[in-house]
């Protein structure tokens, strides 16, 4: 029997075109004779579109476009056996993969969907999603795990408005220049400027909050950008590290999907202690999240050797040409044995959710 995977893509962010290319590798990568792929299409309009089955590879990322033609369909008739009047019971999807990134789709909204549907899904669950999504709850836990990280502030968009020379401020004090300025959730580097001065600081958190109601300021860290793959539910393993080194002054939006100006060097060149430090590192902050099925961790290493977290991604870029994929190739597992692999953990999650008494 082959399982029958439904691959959301697309979805309301702007992360919207990412999403797409991720969908497109997996399509490619799949071994057809073990899956029935069923392509969930949600437009920048936030319309649920369901295609046919899949039987053949796909060439076109336009090809996923799918259109409106009767086809849209209410979230709720994924799952047909609660709803059986809004599908027919051979269209029962046995488990979905969420290729979302960024807002209403890797913060937990879909997730949490998911979780009503009782559906088996790939990834992260709906605490460790809107966690990983949320750059100042995922510092606070960081922090609460003892985890070394740089220093940072936060504002939502109304206490800014207040005061926000009070902001400026603060920042200048707190953590002085260089700082970067992101929105709190988004991924993709979407939004996020290097500050030098009051002016360039000014600017950023203009356009951090046309992004997000909320901004986090980060101090400048000198260092090499280092990053480490991590697979698991309870007991996570990880792969070699990587390192991101950029042409340009950071990895942006840019150097990541469209100039790639930037090179990935795997296995990165570290000692064999900074390795198990980061290793450790990132299997504490899978667990301050209570992470499952995969995350990418994000570290600094300083000159004189000390690491310091990042960020971890919930849902990291999943194109075969990405880091978190071609981490887990230079570690033995090949792009479409990592599909299956994340496949087989979602589905050993929900095994394991199923046994939890919900009766008294």
């Amino acid at each position: 029997m082959k399982t029958k995977l439904g691959l959301i893509y697309g979805g309301k962010s702007a992360e919207h075109n990412v999403s797409l290319r991720t969908a497109l590798a997996v399509i490619n990568a799949l071994d057809m004779s073990k899956f029935n792929i069923h392509p969930i299409y949600i437009n920048e309009n936030g319309e649920w579109i369901r295609g046919n089955a899949l039987d053949a590879p796909v060439k076109e990322v336009s090809t996923l476009k799918l259109q409106d033609t009767g086809n849209t369909v209410s979230p709720v008739s994924l799952n047909a056996e609660l709803f059986p009047a809004q599908t027919e019971q051979q269209d029962k999807i046995d488990v979905i993969f969420p290729l979302l990134h960024g807002p209403n789709g890797e913060d937990g909204t879909v997730q949490g969907l998911l979780e009503l549907l009782n559906i088996p899904y790939v990834g992260n669950g709906v605490l460790a999603s809107a966690a990983g999504m949320d750059k100042v709850v995922m510092k606070n836990l960081f922090a609460q795990a003892g985890l070394a990280q740089a220093n940072y502030v936060s504002y939502i968009k109304s206490d800014y408005e207040k005061s926000p020379e009070d902001a400026y401020k603060q920042v200048e004090e707190a953590l002085g220049y260089p700082c970067f300025v992101k929105p709190a959730n988004l991924g993709s580097s979407v939004g996020i400027n290097k500050c030098k001065d009051r002016e360039s600081l000014e600017q950023a958190f203009k356009e951090a909050f046309e992004f997000d109601r909320k901004v986090i300021i980060e101090e400048g860290i000198v260092g090499r950008e280092i990053e480490i793959a991590v697979i698991g539910n309870d007991d996570p393993s990880c792969s070699v590290v990587g390192e991101i080194a950029p042409k340009k002054e950071f990895y942006d939006y840019k150097a990541k999907y469209e100039d790639g100006d930037t090179d990935l060097i795997i296995p990165a060149d570290i000692t064999e202690a900074e390795y198990e430090t980061i290793k450790e590192m990132a299997i504490k902050s899978f667990k301050a999240i209570d992470g499952s099925g995969l995350v990418r961790a994000d570290f600094f290493l300083t000159e004189d050797g000390k690491a310091l977290i990042n960020e971890v991604n919930t849902m990291p870029g999943f194109t075969p040409v990405s880091m978190f994929p071609l981490l887990w190739k230079e570690t033995g597992i090949e792009y479409p044995q990592l599909i299956e692999k994340l496949v087989d953990l979602a589905l050993q999650r929900f095994d394991q959710k199923q046994q939890i008494k919900h009766t008294f």
